[in-house]
C-alpha cells in the first residue's frame, strides 16, 4: 500500500469520525492541527482505522505517534 493511498483512507476516517468535511491531513498533521481531535476522539479514530485496515495497534505504537505520517508508517508496516 502506498503512503498517499493510506493518507486518503485515513483522511476519510477523520472526516467521518470528527464530522468535519473540511479536514485536510498531511504527513505532519497532529492533534494540535485539528480542532476536533481530542483524546476521546483519538480512541474512536484508532478503532476506526484498525477496523478499516484490518489491523491492531499496540498501546506502545499509538503512544509513539507524533503525527499522521508516523501513524501511516505503522499502518503500512502492518499491511506489508
Amino acid at each position: 500500500m502506498e503512503k498517499a493511498d493510506a493518507l486518503r483512507k485515513v483522511q476519510e476516517i477523520f472526516i467521518d469520525i470528527l464530522d468535519n468535511d473540511d479536514i485536510v491531513l498531511t504527513y505532519n498533521s497532529s492533534a494540535n492541527d485539528v480542532d476536533e481531535w481530542d483524546s476521546l476522539n483519538h480512541i474512536q479514530l484508532v478503532v476506526a482505522i484498525e477496523k478499516a485496515f484490518k489491523i491492531r495497534f499496540t498501546s506502545q505504537e499509538i503512544q509513539r505517534w507524533k503525527n499522521v505520517g508516523e501513524m501511516l508508517d505503522c499502518i503500512i508496516a502492518k499491511n506489508a
